[in-house]
């Protein structure tokens, strides 16, 4: 990402809201999931999050770790009630007119109280990005939301499969137990190949989807930029996610919108474009020494690599 485009993003926490009554508690609460799915869109230029500290004690050397700094509020009423909400609400407007590069913002809190900040936030051409638990979060919150990411904690296998991942890296980042011609790569990209043709057909296209891919193919006459794709379908439903419908990337929804006939997928150069059903223009001749069984090794190796989306769409 070019760093003139790269995102500034603010995050703030409503750590209280996050723990309660969501499947976290402040000692397992984990940060990095959100984490990688904010750097995705930009650098994390600030992060703050909101509570009583005294109640989440065990909490506080994981955010610390993430450079989370701690905002303490204490109770305010008999009831336990803080204003945790109301600080965070008072600093995000601050920051918003204080510091004009932060061009997004990041609300970790599945509360419809926020509605208002997010209404004003954008209001003021600012992006904005909710995180929550699913069954923790109104769907007000959602609506207001430019995107919805949903939390969710992460498995044992998840875990184990990052730390075996981390394992095997040598000292300059590659695997080991590859030959000069990478022949474990082919067999990987292989296997890759065919898992990804079958999660293509398991998987479920929901309606939303197929509207938005019909519409916006018909209203080109050319390629059309698979990244604009997802984010139209975004603009229409904020919590958007594919792994909710069987698909654990956009590329294997892409796939099985193609296998239903709705779309082909066409090569230019490294990257993958998208064309009506009926448009895909006569394929480029093969290469030398590759045959028509190295195309889908090649397709794996290069998918999720999208150009800057075009501004027709």
């Amino acid at each position: 990402m070019d760093s003139k485009t790269e995102h500034r993003i603010a995050l703030f926490l409503d750590f209280e809201n996050l723990v309660t009554n969501t499947g976290f508690s402040a000692g397992s609460f984990d940060l990095q999931p959100a984490m990688d799915r904010l750097l995705e869109r930009g650098k994390v230029v600030f992060r703050r999050a909101y509570c009583d500290w005294s109640r989440f004690k065990e909490a506080k050397g994981n955010l610390h770790e993430f450079g989370v700094e701690l905002i303490d509020v204490p109770p305010s009423t008999r009831s336990g009630k803080n204003g945790a909400d109301m600080r965070l609400v008072i600093d995000a407007l601050e920051l918003c007119y204080a510091r004009e590069h932060i061009d997004t913002f990041a609300i970790a809190s599945g509360d419809s109280d926020f509605c208002p900040l997010a209404y004003k936030l954008r209001e003021n051409g600012k992006q904005l990005i909710g995180l929550a638990v699913k069954e923790a979060t109104s769907p007000l919150f959602v609506k207001a939301c430019d995107e919805f990411i949903y939390l969710r904690p992460r498995t044992r296998a998840e875990k184990d499969k990052e730390k075996r991942g981390h394992e095997e890296e040598g000292p300059r980042g590659r695997k080991h137990g590859k030959d000069a011609k990478g022949q474990e790569r082919s067999g990987k990209e292989q296997a890759q190949g065919a898992k990804g043709k079958a999660e293509a057909q398991k998987g479920e296209l929901p309606e939303s989807v197929v509207e938005v891919v019909q519409r916006l193919l018909a209203r080109t006459t050319g390629t059309l930029n698979p990244s604009a794709i997802k984010e139209a379908i975004v603009r229409k439903e904020p919590d958007f996610d594919e792994r909710d419908h069987g698909f654990s990337s956009f590329t294997k929804m892409l796939a099985a919108l193609e296998h239903a006939g709705l779309l082909k997928r066409v090569q230019q150069g490294r990257q993958w474009y998208v064309v009506g059903p009926e448009g895909a223009p006569e394929p480029a001749p093969e290469p030398k020494g590759r045959g028509r069984n190295a195309a889908p090794a090649q397709e794996e190796d290069e998918e999720e690599v999208y150009p800057d989306p075009v501004d027709d769409f």
